[in-house]
């Protein structure tokens, strides 16, 4: 058995003296692990960060073993990121959170809406919002998307701004108004699909609230896991950031 396909690097873990297991999210062949040989070595260990885009090429004699992986680099997203702590921890949460979806599983479209946010990921005032719209992308890969077209109350699809913790359907301010404590925000840029840029910090804050409660109760919570640390600390530097006042 033998594919080639180009990938995002999700996970690297030492294994034996020299070797390591490489997760990564491909285009065609979802996220997939394998063994590289030497993956400890001077020569590779850059290639073999978390975030960086390479060219995977993977064999095993079976289809359900774990196999051998050759990598190579096309863009070190990682050394890019390391010297802008937001960006690192962006591409860190992205790398965590893409490990959610079922191993082996083709996800074509999202893994384009992944490399899509990345390629912005090198501007502040931008990737943060989109990074919002992929976490949805991520639930609506896991079959678990939320319904923000019309209102759960009316049907009508105007002045939608709530969203039902219980439900995941979109709530239109007058719907939503006697129960506005209990309901979840949705930000214009997430219903309209605005452009990314100049989303003020609450949007941002309401963005991630959004995904965050949804990920935790529908995915993370039933397996046991929690929401990751690095996510919170993502939150935190952009949201702290799109804070202060522009000079």
């Amino acid at each position: 058995m033998q594919w080639s396909d180009e990938g995002l690097i999700l996970s690297v873990r030492p294994h034996g003296e020299t070797a390591a297991i490489v997760e990564v999210l491909t285009a065609r062949h979802g996220r997939h692990a394998g063994l590289v040989y030497g993956g400890r070595s001077r020569r590779l260990r850059p290639v073999l960060q978390t975030g960086n885009h390479v060219d995977v090429t993977w064999k095993a004699r079976l289809a359900d073993q774990l196999g051998h992986i050759a990598v190579e680099l096309r863009r070190g997203y990682a050394a890019e990121a390391m010297s802008d702590a937001k960006a690192l921890a962006g591409l860190s949460t992205i790398a965590t959170m893409a490990r959610l979806l079922a191993e082996r599983d083709p996800a074509p479209n999202f893994y384009e809406i992944t490399m899509f946010v990345l390629s912005f990921i090198d501007d502040p005032s931008v990737w943060p919002a989109l990074y919002a719209r992929w976490e949805l992308s991520l639930l609506d890969e896991l079959g678990l998307g939320l319904d923000l077209a019309q209102c759960a109350s009316t049907g009508s699809n105007d002045n939608l701004i709530y969203v039902s913790p219980r439900s995941g359907r979109a709530v239109s301010a007058s719907a939503g108004e006697p129960y506005r404590d209990k309901l979840l925000r949705l930000p214009a840029f997430i219903r309209d699909g605005n452009a990314a840029g100049g989303v003020n910090a609450q949007d941002l804050k309401d963005a991630f609230a959004l995904a965050g409660h949804f990920l935790e109760a529908r995915v993370l919570t039933p397996a046991g896991e929690p929401l990751p640390d690095v996510r919170a600390r993502m939150i935190d530097l952009v949201t702290r950031e799109a804070d202060r006042p522009r000079q």
